[in-house]
């Protein structure tokens, strides 16, 4: 484990008082999940299309690309296969790990954003004991015939209207879908056609996401951005927002975290300040728990 300088640890300390006083909005991405070896559902959108192309024999070419390979599923085998599968990869809800603990505890957090599959910021907040909160979730428009973009659900897993949120405390916003309560995602480039069309008016962002981005800056934890796709949906979700963003990443001391040069210059335009330090090591920091230094 790498020591933390004081400095850092005392910018985490300010960025995490900043969350928890619902300045800046938590924004999660897979590896919030911690390593593959111990997570019962993918931490990656490359560990997803990994199983999705040990169960389907899917072309090389686009077999590490999991909106491609979802898209071959879809057209070679029919949409209720890959929902299937989707549905069974994700049928264990993880242990909630640090960050998920954190964030479950802050009842001053308005808006906690979770960009994966799985149910585990959900079940976070229930054994935490809130009951002031709700999801409002992405949902693939195949099979739809309304011009609908996302669905409410209360915290037991009830649909309901958009107006029952200005009730909630805490809003779980998940833009790409979930496997809870329903198994409703967004996983093929077909789902995404209508969505990246109207994303950049903000149409597919759900009014109370944009209404609670307004005066705020983001963190972004667990997330990486070398697919347009993840980069596009990042530069959406925050656009409008005051900032200032923050991202905690890996430190670029091994091949596998280097940043590449997409996903460096996403960081500048976007206005991200990288802040490269391990998640489990930053996150004692930034809950303010312990001293992150070592």
């Amino acid at each position: 484990m790498n020591a933390i300088t004081p400095d850092m640890t005392a910018r985490l300390n300010a960025i995490g008082k900043d969350v928890a006083g619902g300045r800046l909005v938590p924004f999660l991405g897979p590896g919030v999940l911690g390593s593959a070896e111990s997570c019962p559902v993918p931490v990656s959108p490359r560990g997803l299309a990994a199983v999705l192309a040990s169960q389907v024999g899917i072309p090389g070419r686009i077999r590490n690309n999991m909106w491609s390979a979802a898209q071959y599923i879809e057209t070679k085998r029919h949409r209720q296969t890959l929902e299937k599968m989707m549905a069974a990869m994700f049928a264990t809800t993880p242990e909630p790990g640090p960050v998920h603990r954190w964030l479950a505890g802050l009842e001053t957090a308005p808006l906690i954003v979770d960009t994966w599959y799985d149910g585990t910021m959900a079940r976070a907040l229930e054994e935490a004991g809130r009951r002031d909160w709700g999801q409002v979730q992405g949902i693939t428009r195949n099979g739809e015939w309304r011009e609908i973009w996302w669905k409410t659900f209360q915290r037991d897993g009830v649909e309901c209207a958009d107006e029952a949120t200005g009730d909630w405390t805490t809003i779980l916003y998940k833009p790409h879908g979930s496997s809870v309560p329903v198994n409703n995602v967004l996983i093929s480039d077909s789902d995404y056609v209508e969505v990246l069309t109207e994303i950049d008016i903000q149409t597919p962002i759900p009014p109370m996401v944009k209404d609670l981005r307004t005066e705020r800056g983001f963190l972004f934890l667990g997330c990486r951005f070398y697919d347009q796709m993840l980069r596009t949906f990042a530069r959406q979700i925050i656009k409008r927002s005051k900032g200032p963003h923050f991202a905690v990443l890996p430190p670029q001391t091994e091949e596998a975290n280097m940043l590449t040069r997409m996903e460096q210059k996403f960081l500048i335009e976007a206005g991200i300040t990288p802040l490269f330090v391990a998640l489990d090591e930053a996150v004692p920091g930034l809950s303010g728990a312990t001293p992150a230094s070592s």
